[in-house]
């Protein structure tokens, strides 16, 4: 059984430029990369938060209290599927509490708490790989415990994790795929629209795959050049 190749790519060409097919699919992978991208910033801030608290001695209670809830949030969010945490905040939470939000800004703070919960080990990973005599170097200073740990550990703990946290950011692009179940356009349901206009799947499915392999690779190289910016730094600053 051979495939009418040329019929197919006139059929997406048809739904894609004809049809202005290509403006939901901007509009589609703006989405993705805002959820992204903001989900990572969110999922950082919260991470660093989660982390400097649990790696804080838990000598009063308010710490140790504090130690329990965070160990309870990120074991529901990396215990339970993304798209479950969306059908949760979308459909139950948010109803239950009598709030109406846009289905992208939903998308993006359940993106951020799930990515949350992932930073924060990978933060209290790279904290306790930074050598415990910068943070007692600091205190010596006589800065307090929380000062030392922003202005110290923290840098050095965000440029040892900066692989991961692009792995993680990798992850979060190639997630965004879940957010149609609550109505959010993302480039998975632009193509998805585009598909089904005509039946033909096979094109619009395989220009998307392409996209999302596009994305994560300009994604690796801003890493590297990140990380190789920092090396650079850190030889500037050895050198001195």
């Amino acid at each position: 059984m051979s495939i009418n190749w040329e019929a197919k790519w006139n059929a997406f060409v048809n739904s894609f430029v004809t049809q202005n097919g290509y403006e939901r699919v901007l509009e589609g992978l703006g989405n993705t990369v805002l959820i992204a991208v903001l989900g990572l910033l969110i999922g950082i801030l919260i991470g660093i938060i989660i982390a400097i608290i649990r790696v804080t001695p838990h000598y009063r209670i308010v710490p140790n209290i504090l130690d329990k809830i965070c160990a309870v949030y990120v074991g529901f969010f990396r215990g339970t599927p993304i798209v479950v945490q969306l059908l949760l905040g979308y459909y139950v939470i948010l109803p239950l509490i009598g709030v109406r939000i846009p289905s992208l800004t939903v998308c993006i703070l359940i993106f951020g708490l799930n990515s949350g919960a992932y930073v924060s080990e990978i933060m209290r990973g790279g904290i306790n790989s930074v050598d415990k005599g910068q943070l007692e170097a600091g205190r010596a200073l006589g800065l307090s415990y929380p000062t030392a740990m922003v202005r110290i550990v923290i840098p050095q703990a965000i440029k040892n994790i900066i692989p991961t946290l692009g792995n993680e950011f990798i992850a979060l692009v190639k997630d965004t795929s879940v957010v149609s179940f609550v109505g959010a356009l993302d480039l998975y349901n632009a193509f998805n629209y585009i598909a089904s206009n005509n039946y033909e799947f096979m094109v619009p499915y395989l220009v998307m795959a392409v996209i999302y392999i596009v994305l994560i690779v300009l994604i690796t190289i801003l890493v590297r050049l990140i990380e190789r910016g920092l090396a650079k730094s850190d030889r500037r600053v050895s050198a001195k």
